[in-house]
């Protein structure tokens, strides 16, 4: 549900991790509390969302920074979408919200989608240049709309492309592309324009991140890549260590799983 950055060299600790059968990985820091999700962004900071939607923020260290604290007014908490950490964006699907904050985690700005005529939004994102992306499911078009809620750019009617359309559970904004993942029938590639440019068979995964070599993902029992430029599919089996963990995430500043409702963030040792 979150875009996070990889390496190569990530990629390849993460395999010998799981060679190693789970001996290299180093449990850095654990919290106890509950929760529903949690999500690292490029800078290395924590933000835990609990059963409520509140979100803490926490930095690269363990301090707390912030929390958010407005669960009360917009529903469940579909998609905390951390890709700049200065702009979080909070996705409330079932009542059609968008809330923009800053680092602190204060509300910048709330975009009501069913007044911009958007009644069944699926997913929503952060563009590159800090605008909103969002699928609308009954016109079946991705759309991008500025912090007023106007749209600035739309797709066709995605049903005349694809025989039923793309039901996309996550939307991520990456180097130039727009992808959406519809976990019943793979990654759908768009340029910046709303072009689309090709689809990427990965089918089933959960979790779906994107480097600008390899898509990620996590099915049961192991996690899977593929390569953007062979097309060439590989899977590995997880760590025993984090078999009983999901969701799993991986950023440059560490991995990180929730087990039993308790976030673990982990690192590779040497």
């Amino acid at each position: 549900m979150v875009r996070v950055f990889f390496t190569i060299g990530l990629l390849l600790a993460l395999q010998a991790a799981a060679a190693q059968s789970g001996s290299g990985l180093r449990l850095l820091r654990s919290y106890p509390a509950p929760v529903a999700d949690a999500t690292l962004d490029n800078l290395g900071n924590l933000y835990l969302v609990s059963e409520n939607g509140q979100v803490k923020k926490y930095g690269p260290g363990g301090d707390s920074i912030s929390v958010y604290n407005s669960v009360q007014r917009n529903g469940k908490l579909q998609t905390l979408d951390v890709s700049n950490p200065l702009r979080p964006l909070l996705f409330y699907r079932d009542y059609g919200q968008v809330v923009l904050l800053d680092r602190l985690l204060a509300v910048q700005a709330t975009l009501d989608l069913r007044r911009q005529g958007i009644t069944q939004p699926l997913a929503a994102a952060m563009s590159f240049d800090n605008k909103v992306w969002v699928f609308d499911g009954v016109t079946n078009q991705l759309k991008k709309l500025d912090d007023a809620g106007k749209v600035l750019l739309e797709t066709p009617d995605l049903r005349q492309v694809f025989a039923g359309g793309v039901q996309p559970q996550q939307i991520i904004d990456h180097n130039g592309w727009v992808y959406l993942a519809d976990s019943a029938q793979g990654l759908f590639a768009f340029d910046y324009f709303g072009s689309f440019k090709r689809k990427i068979p990965v089918a089933g995964w959960r979790h779906l991140q994107v480097t600008d070599s390899v898509v990620l993902g996590i099915s049961e029992g192991g996690f899977h890549t593929y390569n953007l430029a062979t097309l060439m599919q590989a899977t590995q089996p997880l760590p025993p260590i984090l078999q009983d963990c999901a969701p799993i995430r991986w950023s440059e500043k560490g991995w990180l799983a929730i087990c039993g409702g308790v976030v673990k963030l982990f690192s590779a040792t040497p």
